[in-house]
């Protein structure tokens, strides 16, 4: 029997499906939408529209399909937005009845659309990428964390042991072939997917679209728009520059990641960890993983803050700026196991200009410790402590 390991966000599930008559989880393929909603919820029936016959028969008479159970979980709703609006009827038809649909997509941005037509006040909206280190920290003794890194975080490879190098090979293919023809028209899936690859060459450094563009032979507004559709997919996420009352000119590109660790370094080739800990794309990677893990707890518990990068025309920069509105917390990331004094440098200088209540350099270490005041070295199996 597959394993299963518990998702953070089962308890955000359960009581938006007791105060909203649809629920509807979105994010990347093979993130397990399905396995999470039909374990949290094994009482409900459960549909796909990814099945021809399931598909036409919801088309033909969507009605029907919609009573054949009192609670229904409907997987894939993106292959049938025709049968939104009918679901928004049956809803109105009884507002007082909690959590009667679930619904996945994974095409963020077209089903959000069709969403915002057809659900709206009606469904909470959640989203779930691979397995955070709340999931699966416990389960990894290693004190290295590329094995992890480099295997990435999807539930095929992280828990169900598929083989790595397979998983990711059909996994583009799938995204690129079927994914982005429904989406978009790209011409040539080739040149698509070394946009991909240009991308991931990139990763935590300022993004150049004219850059790519010109290496990639495209223009800028093909370039432009395939990163849109790579964003929207949850594919890559693109961290945006804190401004908020800052004075000084800051840095107005965004730095590009991946939402999981797993696509890069599948795409830069790497044979073992081994030979990726020790390569030149090692740090941008570590930083790539930390970036995510603050996103997946973000989106797994709902919590009220955002993420931004600091960098101004005076060079100070600090990779990660958690901003709460009324406060914000600094975090330096370092591949390194031996934090020094240098790496708070920049924290400590900006900590009263960015008014913020507290900093932590995240790095290669086994314990927390102080470094000085509202200053601590985090260790990378407790990211979220910074947090929590």
């Amino acid at each position: 029997m597959p394993l299963y390991v518990r998702r953070v966000l089962e308890k955000e599930l359960r009581a938006a499906a007791a105060e909203f008559p649809a629920v509807v989880l979105t994010g990347p393929r093979q993130t397990g939408k399905s396995t999470l909603l039909r374990k949290t919820f094994p009482a409900y029936h459960y549909a796909t529209l990814d099945d021809p016959l399931t598909r036409k028969s919801a088309l033909d008479d969507p009605r029907s399909f919609l009573v054949r159970s009192a609670r229904m979980i409907i997987d894939e709703i993106q292959y049938l937005p025709e049968l939104l609006p009918y679901i928004k009827m049956a809803v109105d038809s009884d507002r007082s009845m909690k959590g009667r649909f679930l619904l996945t997509g994974s095409q963020y941005f077209p089903l959000m659309a069709g969403l915002g037509e057809s659900l709206a006040g009606r469904a909470a909206l959640y989203e779930l990428l691979g397995f955070s280190m709340e999931e699966i920290g416990d389960k990894n003794r290693d004190l290295d964390p590329f094995p992890l890194l480099f295997q990435g975080f999807y539930p095929e490879v992280a828990a169900q042991g598929a083989d790595r190098n397979r998983f990711y090979a059909s996994y583009i293919q799938t995204y690129l072939e079927r994914d982005i023809r429904q989406i978009t028209s790209v011409r040539d899936l080739r040149v698509f997917q070394n946009f991909l690859e240009l991308l991931a060459a990139r990763v935590g450094a300022l993004l150049n679209l004219n850059e790519i563009a010109k290496e990639c032979g495209i223009s800028f507004t093909s370039a432009r728009r395939w990163l849109s559709l790579l964003e929207t997919t949850r594919i890559v996420y693109l961290l945006r520059p804190y401004q908020k009352n800052v004075t000084k000119r800051v840095v107005k590109s965004p730095k590009v990641y991946f939402t999981d660790t797993g696509v890069p370094a599948y795409l830069w080739r790497y044979a073992a960890p081994a030979l990726l800990r020790q390569g030149p794309q090692a740090g941008a990677l570590f930083e790539n993983f930390v970036v995510a893990e603050f996103l997946k707890y973000k989106l797994n518990h709902g919590a009220n803050f955002e993420l931004f990068f600091y960098r101004d025309s005076n060079h100070n920069e600090i990779d990660l700026l958690l901003d709460w509105g009324a406060s914000c917390r600094l975090v330096e990331i370092k591949c390194s196991a031996t934090p020094r004094w240098e790496h708070f440098a920049a924290m400590k200088k900006l900590a009263v200009e960015l008014r913020a209540s507290a900093g932590y350099l995240v790095a290669l270490t086994k314990a927390r410790e102080k470094a000085g005041e509202k200053m601590e070295i985090v260790p990378w199996r407790k990211i979220t402590d910074t947090i929590s």
